[in-house]
């Protein structure tokens, strides 16, 4: 008997279309304001921190398609008990790095680029394993392409530094909002 699941079609489906059009307008149907406007920011921290708009571009379009696909993955009920303890983990330290950037960008000369690289290093690996069976190795390249340039010490020392300070500001403000929400 061949195996024929039309849940999993339309699935990859969703998956293939969103993922071709993971552009600023479709963002903003699937993500909210602050986070848009978090977003918004750290892709202008990357252009002036890289010189470089398609790199900037590049991590911000990754950073979207692997979050409209894992949060299409968890509406679709894809994940079984494990892998939703995987989630919860990964929430718990997403929220756990955005405090820390927090304190650092509020408490003066408390910034540790290790200490925040290694919880955005944490974030990576567990949600790799939590879509290792879901997503395909292009998918996991760009989870490991976001992380990986947020994670750059050079780019975090940047960031809360003098030259950055608006910037930081913004992104504070709208990590402070997401966690006073409960959307982080």
């Amino acid at each position: 008997m061949e195996s024929f699941s039309s849940k999993s079609l339309a699935l990859q489906a969703e998956k293939k279309l969103l993922s071709k059009m993971a552009g600023r307008s479709v963002a903003h149907l699937f993500i909210d304001e602050t986070s848009s406007e978090v977003l918004d920011e750290l892709y202008r921290v990357s252009k002036e921190y890289t010189h470089s708009r398609p790199q900037a571009q590049r991590v911000i379009k990754d950073l979207i398609k692997v979050a409209v696909k894992v949060a299409v993955l968890h509406r679709s009920g894809c994940f079984g008990p494990s892998e939703l303890a995987l989630a919860a983990r990964f929430r718990h330290k997403l929220r756990q790095g955005a405090m820390t950037a927090l304190s650092f960008g509020e408490v003066a000369f408390t910034f540790e680029a290790a200490v925040l690289a290694g919880l955005l290093t944490e974030c990576r690996d567990v949600l790799l394993e939590l879509v290792a069976s879901h997503l395909t190795a292009k998918s996991h390249g760009r989870i490991r392409h976001v992380f990986d340039h947020f994670s750059d010490a050079g780019l975090l020392t940047a960031l809360y530094g003098p030259d950055f300070a608006p910037h930081l500001h913004k992104i504070c403000a709208g990590l402070r909002k997401l966690l006073d929400d409960g959307r982080l």
